[in-house]
């Protein structure tokens, strides 16, 4: 990695027709990527975290009145939140339906 002289902002490789350059995104600074080294610019976000319900805990979580089960119709459910987006999003909420089993989630 190297960084700008000017401001100290890392340094991204851009191709200039046939040759490699390191350039300053903030001022514009540009040099050649010289010597033998390998530049390689990537950018990704990755989210492993999984949802999981284990159905025989259902007994376990507080009840309450609903719009109605999408299944059944039934107004009475089991209700737990669990934050599936960044953080600064509100949790999303889950339901499973007493009387059928049938799950859904609603968000905020």
């Amino acid at each position: 990695m190297k960084f700008c002289p000017r401001d100290g902002s890392l340094l991204l490789p851009v191709r200039r027709g046939g040759r490699a350059a390191l350039r300053c995104p903030r001022c514009g600074y540009e040099e050649d990527a010289h010597g033998g080294a390998e530049y390689r610019s990537r950018a990704s976000v990755e989210n492993k975290s999984a949802i999981v319900v284990l159905a025989g805990e259902a007994a376990n979580l507080p009840r309450v009145k609903t719009r109605g089960c999408p299944r059944c119709g039934h107004d009475e459910a089991y209700f737990w939140a669990q934050q599936t987006r960044a953080a600064d999003e509100p949790p999303t909420r889950f339901y499973r339906c007493v009387k059928c089993g049938h799950t859904w989630r609603e968000y905020e």
